[in-house]
């Protein structure tokens, strides 16, 4: 997917995206978020979107939502003010391959149902290394292809609508893996029937 697509892909789901694909994903927000409150600090959550999770972050920690979707930032926006999030520091217009924070600017890193569905994941995950600060915590929950099985042939079979969908439905889990400084040291399937998956990788001290 180029930026483009994505820009007008999340425009498309902006007015829906909590009553459809957003509650899909509680679970796995939830998940997420519970970890982050545990460690506390500072989280930059990469694709913040409509920030569906920036209420349930616990009060030790201060987040700052980046998203490339101008409609997905106002509606988080909207939120924030009308719940009265004084824990949400900052959301920004931010393409997440370039992210505009000096290295080691945060204690974690969120990517919530995000990394399938920017262009050039790799370099994401590079940049998301980059401005986490070493032994901090990067937190992905997201939908990885399935190697057999009838889930497997359906993604198979979606994949060329990923610019109509917003989401690559057949995205290898290794393109999330390659980056060097980062290791995987926990990993759990999640509801519903095991379609997503949470994984936490910590970068080298």
């Amino acid at each position: 997917m180029d930026l483009h697509a994505v820009e007008k892909s999340y425009a498309r789901w902006a007015p829906i995206y909590d009553r459809t694909f957003g509650a899909l994903t509680g679970v796995g927000r939830r998940r997420a978020t519970a970890l982050l409150s545990k460690l506390g600090g500072s989280v930059l959550e990469v694709g913040v979107g409509t920030g569906l999770a920036l209420p349930l972050y616990g009060p030790n920690v201060s987040v700052t939502g980046v998203d490339y979707s101008a409609e997905m930032l106002e509606k988080a926006r909207a939120k924030v003010e009308a719940e009265g999030l004084d824990r949400v520091t900052a959301l920004r217009r931010m393409d997440a391959r370039a992210l505009e924070f000096p290295d080691a600017s945060f204690d974690h890193v969120a990517a919530m149902h995000v990394i399938s569905v920017v262009p050039e994941p790799e370099k994401v995950m590079s940049e998301i290394a980059r401005v986490l600060r070493p032994g901090g915590s990067v937190v992905i929950v997201n939908h990885f292809a399935r190697d057999t099985g009838l889930l497997a042939r359906a993604e198979r079979l979606a994949a060329p609508l990923a610019n109509l969908l917003g989401w690559h439905s057949d995205f290898d889990r290794a393109r999330v893996l390659g980056e060097p400084s980062l290791t995987l040291v926990e990993e759990c399937t999640l509801p519903p029937a095991g379609m997503m998956t949470l994984l936490r990788l910590v970068k080298a001290a």
